[in-house]
């Protein structure tokens, strides 16, 4: 029997983190304008625009501070 070689990789991943920060922000945020302010509504459009600038160069503040936390990014599979 031939042994699989897989490349292994990591769970939390810089690419998973992003969107999953923004879910929970903008769960807070939808919260927030319920119970406290409209004004909250600020903090679901900051993350929206992280979002876009995201999707569109492939970095964002989040994402910076969290490579520099350690957290891989993901490598593309072969």
């Amino acid at each position: 029997m031939t042994p699989t070689t897989e490349t292994h990789q990591p769970r939390l991943t810089v690419e998973r983190m992003v969107p999953a920060l923004a879910g929970v922000m903008v769960t807070v945020s939808v919260i927030l304008v319920l119970t406290v302010s409209p004004w909250w509504t600020v903090l679901t459009l900051f993350v929206a625009a992280n979002l876009l600038l995201y999707s569109a160069v492939g970095w964002c503040p989040a994402s910076l501070l969290m490579a520099k936390a350690g957290l891989p990014r993901a490598s593309c599979p072969r």
